[in-house]
């Protein structure tokens, strides 16, 4: 196999216990950009980096650019483009890059997610330029080649460009979908049978329903007739579903149906006065007058002191650590 530079190498988490998310280097303050410079992100290497185990990659790097060195542009059809020097065209580095990306992509085991830089023709996700053959015209139309590849084979995987992150609905969606993607190789880890793999559906039932209630649905119908299915096919069906679901940003008014089906969960368990509380919490909320993290305290608040079983286990009320805080901006 082709040898690349340690820009390809995977160290092991020292952690197992957190999701393991692959970065463009550039994100996180590297200096590998084309001009020695970085892209450095705030949210990336300030906030995220304490709660994940950032794998940093750079795929010009790794195969073999130096810093600084030319800059590399798409070239001809914006499907299949070509990746080739900027001054020099038939300095085409396409087959290695896609070389690298297949060899990245089966090697990242059981990654949450990746974060990668926008507009670069390696790893720009959408509308990254892609030039005429002459590089003078261009159309903003493609996708870097390491990106593409690596999305090819990782299509249930959360991959966003930094920009997707640059907002609070954004972080919290991502954040969201590499814990849970985390929850889902622990449990294959643990076993996979019918009945685990309904227990995890039952677990992620509201959260599932605060993002898309097609999604909930076919993700039901899924379970419901599993029997007698390959348990194989089964799951890679069901996580593929989950994903697309969960792809889908969930907003004040879908996260205040789900609220109201919890309370209704707890309404022969509070007193009136506490259930006046929580609706008017939760309306507080809906009008975008508090963020989501209130009536969520509230109702967990209740749940401690009425404890429910079914309400307990459910991520929707903790999709991941508190500390992290993205519930208080949205």
């Amino acid at each position: 196999m082709k040898q690349f530079n340690r820009y390809m190498i995977i160290e092991p988490s020292s952690d197992n216990r957190l999701p393991k998310v692959g970065v463009s280097a550039c994100l996180i303050g590297r200096n590998v950009r084309y001009d020695g410079g970085h892209k450095r992100d705030m949210f990336i290497a300030d906030v995220l980096d304490k709660h994940v185990y950032l794998i940093p990659i750079c795929p010009e790097l790794a195969i073999g650019l130096g810093v600084p060195r030319e800059t590399i542009q798409l070239i001809g059809d914006h499907q299949r483009p070509r990746l080739v020097g900027v001054s020099d065209h038939n300095h085409d580095i396409t087959d290695i890059m896609e070389s690298y990306a297949d060899a990245q992509s089966n090697q990242l085991n059981e990654l949450c997610g990746y974060i990668l830089k926008k507009d670069s023709p390696s790893c720009g996700i959408e509308q990254v330029k892609v030039y005429s053959k002459d590089g003078k015209q261009f159309k903003r139309r493609g996708r870097g080649i390491f990106a593409r590849i690596l999305m090819e084979h990782h299509p249930f995987i959360p991959i966003e460009e930094e920009l997707q992150l640059s907002n609070a609905t954004g972080r919290e969606n991502f954040v969201n979908r590499i814990y849970v993607l985390q929850r889902w190789y622990t449990m294959l880890h643990n076993g996979l049978s019918p009945a685990q793999l309904q227990e995890f559906h039952t677990i992620h039932k509201y959260l599932v329903m605060a993002h898309s209630q097609t999604g909930y649905r076919r993700l039901g119908k899924l379970i419901a007739n599993q029997s007698g299915q390959d348990m194989d096919s089964l799951s890679k069906s069901y996580i593929c579903g989950l994903m697309s679901a969960l792809r889908h940003r969930a907003n004040r008014g879908s996260h205040s149906n789900v609220l109201q089906y919890i309370m209704g969960y707890l309404k022969k368990r509070i007193s009136h006065d506490e259930k006046v509380g929580l609706s008017a919490s939760i309306d507080s909320y809906r009008r975008g007058e508090t963020p989501l993290s209130a009536p969520i305290n509230l109702l967990k608040y209740y749940i401690r002191f009425h404890p429910d079983e079914y309400l307990q286990k459910q991520v929707y009320l903790q999709p991941y650590p508190d500390i992290i805080g993205l519930r208080n901006t949205i």
